[in-house]
């Protein structure tokens, strides 16, 4: 299984709000909560290079989006940041179940997978991982890793 993390960065005001850039991270096997607080930590060091102090993240109810190692990750992630003064708060905006509409990344998912499948065959998942970071126009990230378990 491949599984592919992604954000879209929104500029611009709220009234008009521009939104392009697409920034992917991809992980053999399924999306867990030791993967997406990795890909937590890879965006906020990218909004921290830029100046950002804040991020307004807008989240489905995924399960790896919203389970309890995840939520407290980002409650102690966001508590030493206001200790250290340094980094990027995170405030996590859940949507209700069941509303894609809600979710600005929904309809660029939909369209990338329309353009990304080959319909006579399937593809290796280094074919896919390249056509989706080519349709996205994001570059190639190393993989995520899944941590191995500590006995």
């Amino acid at each position: 299984a491949l599984a592919c993390y992604g954000v879209l960065w929104q500029k611009g005001t709220t009234t008009d709000p521009i939104r392009q850039d697409m920034s992917l991270r991809f992980v053999s096997g399924r999306p867990v909560s030791d993967i997406t607080t990795q890909f937590l930590v890879w965006c906020c060091a990218r909004l921290e290079k830029q100046g950002k102090t804040a991020w307004l993240l807008i989240w489905d109810n995924a399960s790896w989006h919203n389970s309890k190692k995840v939520r407290s990750w980002i409650r102690q992630h966001n508590q030493e940041v206001k200790k250290e003064k340094k980094g990027v708060r995170i405030l996590p905006f859940y949507l209700p179940t069941q509303s894609p509409w809600l979710n600005p990344i929904e309809p660029k998912w939909v369209h990338g997978k329309r353009n990304v499948v080959e319909v006579n065959g399937l593809l290796t998942a280094n074919q896919l991982i390249e056509r989706v970071s080519a349709y996205y126009r994001s570059p190639l990230e190393p993989r995520l890793v899944i941590p191995e378990k500590v006995a």
